[in-house]
């Protein structure tokens, strides 16, 4: 801090900032009732001092100076922020703010960031509690947490357990973490604290945040861990000491009074909001327990079995509390499932708790002479902890019949033994814990109400946030409609209502209050004080990061000139110099460069903009440069480097960066860029003599030409006019050219220039590589590509090649050779007896890529160029008509998908379509577009033109000729060029590659035929696949599509086969093998065709299967069928036409299935499914048979399984798979998780939905036992399945009406069993 003026306090560091920041100050006035909602705002500079503040609120409000007072939104005086020894004046000398954090006060550190929040998010909640950060979905977690954290009994014995480091890793036991947990809730300063520790310790990942679970089950599951992890300890039987209670489940004759019975344990009691089919609930916790208590009568045809009186009797059937624990625990049961919506519902009816409960009422003492030994526990029952009795029958917990609990090695457990009760007069509960579900069946959110002993003040525990509440707050807890509120509507909507409750005895003996920190045992001492420690070191590691700043790093690598990407963390202290040494180490340059050669610069990379240097702020803090930390900052850094003999350039803000190209006519050359920084108030004049300085060019003579954006080019003419006014931005790119011709006094588009531009900017490099072993040698290949595409070599003024034996050929040579071997291959096409097709098929395209070598030549061979063309068209015109074929003629009658057409268009659409009017067009050397890349057809052939197309039909669109009668070959100039390139790796033998640079708008066709003399053969006989990432390919068939949406550097496979015709579609054969491991096995590529039906391509099958796969085949005795993903769908009829009764398209993909017997398919209305029978007494799942139905009954459902299994109709139980083909799930999965015997009539409705062939059904008999395994059965069993599973690729799928079941893994971590989901 520095003195300013009038005695302010002005931070120094904003004496050299830009921008000083500002504080929004938002004032409340609360001086009187009608004010007390009004605002007022003032937008001040964070300097600005106190004393100012007061002039400029009494200003604002009218008030007098000096009769009000101005408190911090915290709840500090003004004047509280000085020290008790300053005086009045230094009081009104601070300044502003943001507000100081405790022991800052005036530092400058204060206005750094912006937002001060995140400190204020740190620091401890004003009740002295601490919170629990919510990882996702896991408040039930948090709510149970906060609860045993406040329960002294349960704390104070965690407490004086002693965790041995020498026994068991601390990351994975449960009680340690807890303990820890506990002394952060208990010491720390934040507001709220992690619980992934524990949630680790669990076994969980990350996954199990995103599972929403009862939080009356995570209190029985976490519980049973406690219960294993403390066995022969001292607190081996604290959960059972402190929360389980005793209860007889009997049943006594009404005629010989015989009573039958069982003693039942429980930790919690679940009481039923609203009887079963009744719609009128439960007033009351105590109506709820008498209902719990009452017996039912069991008559008529639900009598009982008399033991004494040997026949059935009425009896009376019911439950008698024995024993309640210390602390008990009530769960009302507000979830439910609804067999009219068949649908799990939210019970919100209204039910009222006392503060106080009284018990006494519900206990039968008498019952305590009865013999222990024929009690049973609670281990294996199918609701542990919980008592059992027909009310719980309806719990949605347990509809799945999911095996929820901890995950155990050994499931051996000891009786558990309850103490005896107690007397009446003493049962009196008081209420201190109310966990509260806000929201539906479907999810909702989870939070705590609990009393704390220690004050008898009541809290709202919600995640990190603790408040206090009150009593009238809890009775909001009680339920029931509170008015047309909305879902989520508020607080205490209908939907938000008290689920779990739990009660502690008043017995004086007994009631713990918590353990003061001198009462700690000395295990927990230590642990406090390393928790301290940790906290301490993260405190000060996160002010560090508070005070870093975070940026993007860019470095052109001075060597390798790839750009390099970091981020930079610097502290806001850290010099400028040192940041460099830090962005030098972090680039790796130590062994390229010195680091006196780096400097770095404010950079724009989005636009590629070099904004500023820093020259002699070496010694400037970062935080100043940079404008303070920040999250996100709008600009970037460079590392900038020179070589030793350069001189760093200075950038000063307001400049514009500037890339020259220039150019080189008679080379048709664009060079590398050179930058220059410009104002954007300069004019052309004095940027071209800017550029004169940097390239050596004289000025007088200068065309500028401005790239403002793709393919838009802009030709700087008027002198005077300034830099911004002709679209200069930041960064921009121009091309430069000065040369003596007379291309200048040209109309720029009609001008070389132009062209040139043009060419340069719509340009691509692709690598293309050639097929293995094809025709030819290389040798004639290489010919061909001199002949046709070595156009690039530019300033030679008469093409010519050298051939396999060294000699120079001149370029006519070249063709009358092309054209001899075109001649040679139509004869040898047509002696092939191909009717005609082949001869059209003959195009002249090798001829036509001669052409590319005479439009690339310099305007000085013109003339020969026009003879040696004239030449070729008059030599024999009738041959030439007789075998050529124009790519209009390719390209002729196709449309193009919507889909592609759109990705096509998307940037460059009129790009495609080059000069479409009706004048030709001059190509870039001066030269017309001749009639060689025109229309070439045959007389005798005209009536039945032969094109390649894809699945699309013709729409007529892609006339071959414009109005005037000219080919589209003639308007469209398109650039070619190859070379060999020697690929790095993956070439192989007998592999070679191309470096193509072609033109972007030419089309596929025209690209084809350009590529004939490096593959060897016609383009109608190769295919082109475009590789994308991961060497994915996929093959390019639309020949009338652009190569727009290529770009540089793509790759290209060719490989030798039939390019697809019109009408033609390339399909995948799948061989469908329901009952193999991988039921799906590639066989081969076959061509479908429009119009044909499927016996016609099941005969066009047949050789294919038996020459290429081995596969002897009748086309009676195998199918073919729809294929999805992995899944079997249609069957496809022998009469079906492809087109008209089944959809095909572009890489098509089918099943081939072989038949055991003839096709029972015979008509679309049969619907064929698979079914699979499932033996739940020998585990295990027989082989699949198919199932062939006239009509989506489930009655012929039944019938068809019966013949198939000689199981009875009313003993068939059925179950739609689910997932992928072929539906793999575990055996000891699938007797319970799946959805068995749904109630409906026909297979096409909820649930089923089978609608389409190939469905999976599984069947049982249900009179068929489930196997009992032993333990060391099962997990035989489990291994073999997860082998099965993890082979096969399948696994359980997801089923959203399934809960995953919530386990705690006692080891730490959960089995890899790929049966559970």
């Amino acid at each position: 801090m520095v003195p300013g003026e009038e005695n302010q306090l002005v931070p120094k560091e904003i004496e050299n900032a830009a921008e000083e920041p500002r504080v929004l100050c938002i004032i409340q006035d609360t001086t009187n009732s009608k004010t007390v909602n009004e605002r007022i705002t003032l937008n001040l500079p964070a300097s600005t001092p106190l004393r100012k503040l007061f002039e400029d609120v009494a200003n604002k409000v009218g008030y007098i100076n000096g009769t009000f007072d101005l408190v911090w939104g915290n709840g500090i005086n003004t004047a509280d922020m000085e020290d008790s020894s300053a005086g009045d004046d230094s009081v009104h000398d601070k300044f502003i703010g943001p507000l100081p954090r405790e022991g800052s006060v005036g530092s400058t550190s204060d206005y750094v960031s912006q937002s001060y929040s995140y400190s204020s998010i740190l620091n401890k909640s004003e009740t002295g509690y601490v919170g629990l950060v919510n990882q996702a979905m896991t408040c039930y977690l948090n709510s149970l947490l906060q609860t045993l954290f406040m329960t002294p009994e349960f704390r104070n014995a965690l407490y004086k357990w002693e965790f041995e480091e020498s026994e068991e890793d601390p990351v994975t036991s449960i009680p340690y973490q807890l303990q820890r947990l506990f002394v952060l809730l208990q010491t720390s300063k934040k507001r709220a604290i992690e619980t992934t520790d524990v949630t680790r310790s669990f076994g969980w990942d990350s996954s199990e945040a995103w599972q929403q679970h009862d939080v009356q089950e995570l209190c029985r599951v976490m519980f049973d861990a406690l219960e294993q992890k403390w066995k022969q300890t001292e607190q081996a039987d604290l959960i059972n000491e402190l929360y389980q209670g005793k209860l007889k489940d009997y049943v006594r004759c009404l005629e010989c009074g015989y009573e039958g019975w069982r003693i039942d344990t429980y930790l919690d009691i679940p009481l039923v909001i609203r009887p079963y089919g009744s719609s009128q609930a439960f007033a009351s916790v105590e109506e709820a327990l008498h209902a719990f208590i009452q017996p039912e009568i069991l008559d008529g045809p639900n009598q009982y079995f008399c033991e004494r009186c040997k026949k059935k009797c009425d009896a009376r059937k019911g439950l008698r509390f024995l024993h309640f624990p210390y602390l008990l625990t009530l769960q009302l049961k507000r979830f439910d499932f609804d067999y009219t919506t068949m649908h799990r519902i939210k019970l919100n009816d209204r039910m009222t708790f006392p503060e106080e409960l009284d018990m006494s009422t519900f206990i039968d003492v008498e019952d305590e002479k009865s013999p222990q030994t024929e009690s049973c526990t609670d281990s294996g029952a199918e609701n542990e902890g919980s008592c059992h009795s027909d009310q719980m029958s309806n719990d949605f917990s347990n509809d799945d019949g999911v095996d929820e609990g901890i995950c155990l090695e050994n499931n051996s457990g000891t009786e558990k033994i309850p103490k005896p009760g107690l007397e009446k007069n003493s049962l009196i509960y008081e209420l201190f814990s109310v966990m509260v579900h806000s929201g539906s069946a479907a999810g909702g959110h989870y939070y705590a109400c609990i009393k704390s002993f220690s004050d008898e003040q009541w809290y709202s525990f919600n995640d990190q946030h603790v408040s206090r509440i009150t009593q009238e707050d809890i009775k909001k807890t009680h339920g029931g409609s509170s008015g047309s509120r909305g879902y989520y509507s508020s607080a205490f909507a209908s939907s938000t209502n008290a689920y779990m409750l739990i009660y502690r005895l008043k017995d004086p003996a007994r009631n713990a209050k918590f353990l003061e920190v001198d009462e700690y045992p000395e295990h927990i001492k230590n642990l406090v004080q390393r928790e301290r420690e940790l906290e301490e070191q993260e405190k000060r590691q996160r002010e560090i990061e508070r005070n870093t700043c975070k940026i993007k790093l860019f470095c052109l690598h001075p060597v390798k000139q790839v750009m390099m990407e970091n981020k930079l963390e610097v502290h806001k202290d850290k010099t400028l110099k040192e940041a460099v040494e830090m962005a030098y180490k972090m680039m790796d340059l130590e062994e390229v460069i010195p680091m006196d050669c780096c400097r770095l610069v404010k950079y724009d990379e989005f636009h590629d903009y070099l904004e500023r240097s820093y020259e002699g702020e070496e010694d400037t803090p970062m935080g100043l440069l940079l404008g303070g930390v920040k999250s996100t900052y709008m600009f970037d850094l460079l590392l900038e480097t020179r070589r030793p003999d350069q001189v760093f350039q200075s950038y000063k803000p307001g400049e514009v960066m500037v890339k020259v190209h220039v150019v080189d006519l008679k080379a048709e050359s664009v060079a590398a860029p050179i930058t220059v920084r410009a104002y954007l108030n300069e004019t052309v004049t004095e940027f071209k003599q800017l550029i004169s300085k940097a390239v050596h060019l004289p000025a007088e003579t200068m065309r500028v030409v401005l790239e403002r954006c793709y393919n838009d080019l802009r030709l700087l003419t008027v002198p005077s006019k300034t830099l911004k006014n002709e679209g200069f931005f930041r960064s921009n790119k121009v091309f430069v050219e000065s040369s003596e011709t007379l291309d200048y006094q040209m109309a720029f588009t009609d001008s070389h220039l132009w062209k040139l531009l043009d060419r340069h900017a719509n340009t691509i490099r692709l690598f293309v590589l050639l097929p293995e072993q094809s025709p030819g040698s290389f040798s004639k290949r290489t010919a061909y590509q001199k002949a046709g595409g070595d156009s690039g070599n530019v300033g030679d003024d008469c093409e010519r090649v050298k051939g396999p034996a060294g000699s120079l050929k001149s370029v006519e040579a070249i063709l009358e050779e092309s054209t001899e071997k075109l001649k040679s291959l139509s004869l040898q096409q047509q002696q092939e007896g191909d009717n005609g097709d082949s001869s059209k098929s003959t195009e002249t395209s090798d001829f036509e890529n001669i052409e590319s070598p005479l439009n690339e030549r310099g305007s000085s061979a013109s003339v020969d160029n026009r003879e040696l063309e004239q030449h070729m068209q008059t030599s024999d015109p009738e041959n030439f008509q007789s075998e050529e074929r124009s790519d209009s003629d390719v390209n002729n009658d196709r449309s193009t998908s919507s889909v592609d057409s759109d990705i096509l268009s998307s940037s460059h659409s009129s790009d495609t379509l080059c000069n479409a009017d009706n004048a030709q067009i001059p190509l870039a050397n001066g030269l017309d577009s001749h009639s060689i890349t025109s229309s070439r057809r045959t007389k005798a052939n005209e009536g039945k033109k032969e094109t390649w197309d894809t699945a699309e039909e013709d729409s007529g669109t892609d006339s071959e000729y414009d109005e005037s009668g000219k080919s589209r070959g003639e308007i469209q100039y398109m650039y070619f060029k190859a070379e060999p390139y020697a690929a790095d790796e993956g070439s192989g033998e007998g592999h070679k590659w191309l470096m193509v640079h072609v033109d972007k708008r030419i089309t596929l066709a025209t690209f084809k035929q350009h590529l004939e003399p490096f593959v060897g053969v016609l383009s109608s006989h190769f295919k082109v696949f475009r590789v994308y990432a991961s060497n994915q390919e996929f093959e390019s068939v639309r020949l009338n599509e652009t190569l727009s949406s290529f770009s540089d550097d793509n790759k290209i496979t060719i490989r030798l086969g039939r390019a697809l015709k019109k009408g033609e579609y390339r399909v995948k054969v799948y061989q469908l093998l329901v009952n193999e491991q991988e039921p799906c096995k590639f066989l081969l590529d076959a061509v479908f065709a429009k119009g044909m039906t499927v016996r016609q391509s099941k005969e066009e099958l047949i050789p294919q299967l038996r020459e290429q796969c081995g596969l002897e085949l009748s086309i009676d005795r195998f199918r073919l069928r729809k294929k999805t993903w992995k899944n079997p769908g249609t069957v496809f009829l022998d009469y079906h036409i492809y087109e008209e009764d089944i959809n095909i398209s572009s890489n098509w993909e089918v099943f081939l299935e072989v038949l055991d017997g003839v096709e029972k398919m015979k008509s679309m209305s049969q619907l064929a499914v698979l079914s699979r029978r499932w033996r739940p007494s020998e585990m295990k799942l027989d082989p699949f048979q198919e199932v062939v139905l006239e009509s989506s009954s489930v009655d012929e459902l039944r019938d068809k399984l019966y013949e198939i299994s000689g199981i009875p109709v009313e003993d068939i139980e059925f179950a739609k798979g689910r997932g992928t083909f072929p539906c793999d799930i575990s055996v000891l999965d699938i007797h319970q998780d799946l959805d068995w015997n749904p109630k409906v009539s026909t297979l096409n409705v909820w649930p089923l939905y089978i609608c389409d062939d190939g469905a999976v059904i599984f069947y049982r008999d249900r009179r068929e036992e489930l196997m009992e395994l032993t333990d060391e059965q099962r997990n035989e069993l489990m291994k073999k399945e997860s082998s099965r599973l993890q082979k096969t690729g399948h696994r359980v799928t997801y089923s959203p009406r399934k809960e995953k079941a919530l386990k705690i893994y006692l080891d730490g971590a959960p089995n890899k069993d790929l049966t559970q989901d």
